[in-house]
């Protein structure tokens, strides 16, 4: 007897399931539909939560929002096994008509009730996003610092889906500009028309909340230090970008001055045309560094204590935030974008 199988792949380019008789439906992020229907799916399981987010749920939610392949499939009886094997290779949950949410060893993640939720169950993660977490956890070990097990791994590569090398730029500009305002709102304010002058691509690619505060002639002050702290997630982007050799740790403020030199340097059509971003690979290792960084920034708030190895609470947070960004975080844009840990 076959059973109706809706899997949800967090991979660009899953491998085929050639254990079916049949071949599926599927439809990918090019379907104007799909996200839709992900953000009802993400409410279904919002739906079974009875008191409470907890850690399964929320990581089943994390997934579904990067989910970029759906397929839909009948199994036979006694082809379990290979759904099995290819679910973990693709990176799927897969949902039943019971109404549950299973791993793809087929334990429940998400139930309504019934069947009941598999304490053993685990959402999958791509081999090189699990080997990433595991390196990324060393480092802080010898720096002697430790974070939670739990803490699951950042993207995988065959889950990414990067800003473009010329938006990235134009971002990195709009950064300095605001970054390069709020430093002169202490001395010599500078309108946006004279930054422009300079850095003519970044004003025009200010958001509205960055347009509001670079014309604002006296800003309040969070805002302001806000906007000031923008030189750090441009510098992280300048480095995404290779215009710089290498990212220091997260512990001392960059030197303001030649990030906007840099930015100066590069802030016309020809070099915004030639951009180009780092290996992925380099970035994930970025991200992944400074979730965990992120994580024990935090703890140490609560725990009102100074973070360990030198944090720098404000630099992480910008990283952290530029990352999340560059790598598409829930597609948020750049006002919008959330760091959570």
């Amino acid at each position: 007897m076959a059973l109706l199988i809706n899997a949800y792949s967090t991979l660009a380019a899953p491998p085929a399931p050639d254990f079916l008789k049949a071949p599926p439906a599927y439809r990918d992020r090019s379907d104007a539909e799909l996200v839709p229907h992900l953000q009802g799916f993400v409410g279904y399981v919002l739906g079974t939560v009875a008191e409470g987010m907890d850690a399964r749920t929320f990581a089943v939610i994390r997934h579904l929002q990067r989910v970029q392949s759906h397929y839909s499939f009948e199994v036979e009886d006694g082809a379990f096994e290979a759904l099995a094997s290819w679910a973990q290779a693709a990176n799927a949950v897969c949902f039943l008509p019971d109404g549950s949410v299973r791993d793809p060893a087929g334990q429940v993640l998400v139930s309504q009730g019934e069947p009941t939720i598999d304490a053993d169950s685990a959402l999958p993660y791509p081999a090189d996003a699990r080997e990433r977490k595991a390196r990324s956890e060393a480092e802080l070990h010898a720096l002697g610092a430790q974070v939670p097990a739990h803490l699951p791994p950042v993207l995988g590569a065959g889950e990414v889906r990067l800003r473009t090398p010329e938006e990235t730029m134009r971002r990195m500009l709009a950064l300095t500009a605001v970054a390069v305002r709020a430093e002169s709102l202490g001395s010599d304010p500078l309108s946006a028309q004279e930054i422009a002058l300079k850095l003519g691509p970044g004003v025009a690619a200010l958001t509205p909340a960055e347009r509001a505060f670079i014309e604002a002639e006296t800003p309040d002050e969070e805002t302001w230090a806000n906007h000031g702290w923008r030189y750090e997630s441009a510098a992280l982007l300048q480095w995404a970008l290779g215009l710089t050799a290498a990212l220091p740790p997260p512990t001392a403020i960059c030197d303001a001055g030649e990030i906007a030199l840099i930015a100066i340097e590069h802030a016309d059509e020809a070099h915004i045309a030639a951009a180009r971003l780092r290996p992925v690979s380099e970035l994930l290792d970025a991200l992944d560094a400074i979730y965990r960084r992120h994580w024990l920034v935090r703890q140490a708030r609560l725990d009102e204590k100074a973070p360990p190895a030198d944090l720098h609470p404000s630099i992480v947070y910008e990283r952290h935030y530029a990352l999340n960004w560059l790598l598409r975080f829930d597609e948020q844009e750049w006002d919008e974008v959330g760091t959570p840990t």
